[in-house]
């Protein structure tokens, strides 16, 4: 019997409409459209403006594309596993949430905690339920609404973050393709650089936090960058060397869409040209969890059978890693 491999049959992102540019940034906070460009690659985010509305909307709104693309039946389905840090609210999950919208009455669901290296974190466990044959259909979810926790006052973090994701189809294959490896790594001591100090239990929610300024996302953009630059460009070097891939054998490279210089540092080190390199940055800025699912998305088009593809991502906590997988399935 040929050995069971966990392979994505099926993406679909989603945005909202609201489309906040950069020249828009600039009649909130001193900077400028040359500013934000040159240093971070970013024209335009998307916002998901309207009252109630959470990251759960992102999920349902693209898993039911993801359903219809693939002809699957919600019912049908035996997990979903949403990675974000935005969720619709401590609990329940913002999986269980997205799981009844969409009417997939028999699958469990439960979110995945990893900032920007959640989409990742949440493909690798959503494979090995299916690679020891126990389901056959899941769901892996990366989605965030940053702007639900992003201070637009402050220049530093308003001007890169945006709100969106996607959704792929995991399901078992004996030819070989799909997920083939992953590196994933944390180091918590980051937690001071890049995170989100108030909402949880040691600082709950209350009026003086509130007042501080303590429920926005920071970082600590000098330490963030290097460390990210550094750790994602190795992590990525570092799958290509232990599967004996050489650039010429890596058909794309699927980078977090924090950073272009981040981006073309990582496609440096691991010796991958740019036109191999899928980037969106442009036009969503940073979606967090959002990132991979998206760029898988928009590129769906050119991704053929076969294709050796590499993701990476780096995010708060620290964490990061690297995943090696071959495409399943030619443009439909």
């Amino acid at each position: 019997m040929s050995k069971i491999t966990a392979a994505i049959t099926g993406v679909q992102g989603w945005v909202p409409d609201y489309v906040l540019t950069n020249a828009e940034l600039e009649t909130m906070v001193e900077t400028s459209d040359e500013w934000i460009t040159s240093r971070t690659g970013i024209k335009e985010r998307r916002i998901l403006k309207g009252e109630g509305q959470g990251t759960s909307v992102i999920g349902i709104e693209a898993c039911k594309g993801l359903l219809e693309k693939t002809g699957t039946d919600p019912k049908d389905i035996d997990l979903i596993i949403c990675a974000t840090v935005t969720p619709d609210m401590p609990f329940p999950a913002t999986a269980n949430i997205v799981a009844d919208k969409i009417g997939a009455i028999n699958s469990f669901s439960y979110d995945m905690s990893a900032a920007c290296s959640g989409f990742l974190y949440a493909l690798a466990t959503g494979a090995q339920f299916i690679e020891t044959g126990m389901y056959k259909k899941v769901i892996v979810i990366g989605a965030d609404k940053m702007s639900s926790i992003i201070n637009y006052k402050d220049r530093t973090t308003c001007i890169i973050f945006g709100d969106g994701g996607g959704a792929v189809l995991l399901e078992p294959n004996e030819e070989g393709l799909g997920v083939q490896d992953s590196i994933l790594k944390a180091d918590g001591s980051g937690a001071e650089y890049l995170g989100m100090p108030a909402g949880g239990s040691r600082i709950p929610a209350s009026i003086e936090s509130v007042q501080a300024d303590k429920h926005y996302a920071f970082q600590e953009g000098a330490t963030v960058f290097k460390f990210a630059v550094t750790n994602m460009a190795e992590v990525s070097a570092e799958i290509m060397q232990k599967n004996n891939l050489t650039a010429d054998d890596v058909r794309w490279l699927v980078p977090h869409q924090a950073n272009k210089r981040i981006i073309d540092a990582t496609a440096n080190r691991m010796g991958i040209s740019e036109e191999k390199v899928m980037m969106n940055i442009e036009k969503y800025g940073n979606t967090t969890a959002g990132t991979l699912p998206l760029c898988l998305w928009d590129y769906e088009d050119q991704l053929q059978k076969g294709d050796n593809i590499i993701l990476a991502a780096f995010g708060g906590g620290f964490t990061w890693g690297s995943m090696y997988i071959k495409w399943a399935y030619d443009p439909k």
